[in-house]
């Protein structure tokens, strides 16, 4: 292999874990997967297979899976991408006030991003006032009052939420969907 070669792969393995969701929701959400998914496939490659021997299989089965759907799921959510998207979409969201412009609504674009990659595994109903706290230390110079910011990030909650699912299978985030 040359170093050029050395290089590449050593930028793209970086890349992979410094994303910011590869290692939250993705990692919970693959984990999560994977964990069936191992199980599923280790009961059925060995058949009738129990007890210690299936555990590990079930496990390493599990732990690989769970890494490719977590890889996925984190690569998903970009929060880039998520930032483009709703600088071009949110004029069109029934709770924006016309007098405010994107630099008033993306911080709470954001927050409701960043905040699914911190509580996967958690409901933005049962962290709203958690959310409500922390508005004002993640604001910016973003006008709005958690009132009217609320609605952009639930969200953008909800869009990182239903990304990761599509990314991985089942309803990971138990919405029914």
């Amino acid at each position: 292999m040359s170093n050029q070669t050395y290089i590449e792969r050593d930028a793209v393995k970086k890349e992979v874990s410094e994303h910011p969701v590869a290692t939250g929701a993705g990692a919970v959400a693959g984990g999560v997967a994977g964990g069936l998914l191992g199980s599923a496939a280790a009961g059925a490659a060995v058949g009738g297979l129990t007890g210690p021997a299936g555990a590990v299989i079930g496990a390493v089965v599990g732990a690989v899976a769970g890494a490719v759907a977590g890889n996925r799921a984190g690569h998903a959510l970009d929060p880039a991408h998520e930032d483009a998207y709703w600088r071009d979409n949110f004029s069109a969201r029934p709770y924006v006030d016309t007098t405010k412009t994107y630099d008033d609504y993306g911080p709470a674009y954001r927050y409701g991003v960043d905040s699914y990659s911190r509580y996967p595994d958690r409901g933005i109903d049962e962290i709203e006032g958690e959310l409500s706290r922390g508005w004002d230390t993640v604001k910016g110079n973003s006008r709005l009052q958690w009132e009217h910011a609320k609605h952009a990030t639930r969200d953008a909650w909800q869009r990182a939420s239903d990304t990761v699912e599509r990314a991985i299978p089942g309803d990971s985030d138990r919405d029914g969907k």
